[in-house]
């Protein structure tokens, strides 16, 4: 490892737009693999990403773009990985390098598909990367304020501290400010239940609930996150940290959400699928709650106590009323 690593950022939405931008006050040369030629071509031309966060103008004499996963992986010694769950396997499934050496952090927050795994542990498990050489980025962040420059702040969590602090170091500038953490699984835990809170939060507001039961909801939210991420990795943690709390508010209250917004359009009366055709952009926390709700219920006696969870899976993949389901739920909150 090189005392300057080379870093690449794998994945072409708005989050993985935001985090060049934030690596190119930085660096150097930032390297940046996207699956769509049309838009690396764009972005060599225009000097903005065609399809998200379009008022970031770039300059690419700093970028590093390419359409070949296996070209980026070789080029960099820090890969971070920002490709929604839902396909970040099937771009995986492209690579024919070896990912030996590497440092894998992800800015994924939800558990992949095919193996019901959050992304760190997916790496390990199916890729061979040792738990030291993996970290994770979280926020509270949004990616369209990052592109206003509005002042953010995101925690950077590896085992190992000094790889957590090269990433931190490679994010932060004059409105990013980074700190690090050890509680690599419960900070992406959090990021992918809170996507689900999010959801909740949307619903609740299609279906006509006020502020009042919204903070209800959140209070109850991250108990319930708590309850959740202590039963897949008890450590001393402060759930009312940023990392948690602050995402899950952020997340659940922002108009930049895109999981409020899908599920507000789900309260609204949308099907999930007309839902997902109105959005432009993936609303990760409806691939994450069939895989929290099937990984807690697996659990069976030992199960932590999710009624927000139940309920938005009852809602998106039982084809619930979701007017029935929330009002049986305003009865088990406190």
């Amino acid at each position: 490892m090189t005392n300057k690593p080379k870093v690449a950022v794998f994945g072409g939405g708005s989050w993985a737009t935001a985090i060049v931008k934030m690596l190119c006050e930085n660096l150097e040369e930032v390297g940046w693999y996207m699956r769509s030629e049309s838009a690396v071509d764009y972005i060599k031309k225009e000097h903005h990403n065609p399809n998200y966060l379009t008022s970031v103008e770039f300059d690419t004499s700093q970028l590093k773009l390419s359409i070949d996963i296996n070209e980026m992986v070789q080029y960099a010694d820090y890969l971070i990985f920002v490709i929604p769950s839902a396909f970040v396997e099937t771009e995986l499934k492209k690579l024919n390098v070896s990912l030996e050496g590497k440092i894998i952090f992800s800015a994924i927050k939800g558990i992949v598909p095919e193996t019901s795994l959050i992304v760190g542990d997916h790496f390990f498990t199916n890729y061979g990367v040792p738990f030291k050489d993996i970290g994770v980025i979280t926020g509270p962040c949004h990616a369209e304020e990052v592109a206003l420059e509005r002042l953010s702040y995101l925690t950077i969590a590896c085992d190992d501290s000094e790889k957590a602090q090269v990433v931190a170091n490679h994010l932060s500038c004059d409105y990013i400010k980074c700190k690090t953490s050890d509680d690599i699984i419960g900070t992406e835990y959090a990021a992918m239940l809170k996507n689900i809170y999010a959801l909740a939060a949307g619903i609740a507001h299609g279906l006509g609930y006020g502020d009042n039961f919204q903070s209800v909801l959140m209070s109850n939210a991250i108990r319930e996150m708590k309850r959740y991420v202590k039963k897949v990795h008890k450590m001393k943690r402060d759930i009312n940290g940023s990392a948690y709390l602050g995402d899950l508010l952020v997340t659940g209250y922002s108009t930049f959400s895109r999981n409020r917004m899908f599920g507000n359009m789900i309260g609204k009366g949308y099907t999930v699928k007309s839902a997902q055709m109105e959005m432009s952009m993936i609303a990760e926390g409806y691939y994450a709650t069939k895989s929290a709700f099937k990984l807690n219920e697996a659990k069976g006696k030992k199960k932590a106590k999710t009624p927000i969870i139940n309920a938005v899976y009852s809602i998106l993949y039982e084809n619930k009323d979701a007017r029935k389901v929330f009002k049986a739920l305003t009865d088990e909150l406190d």
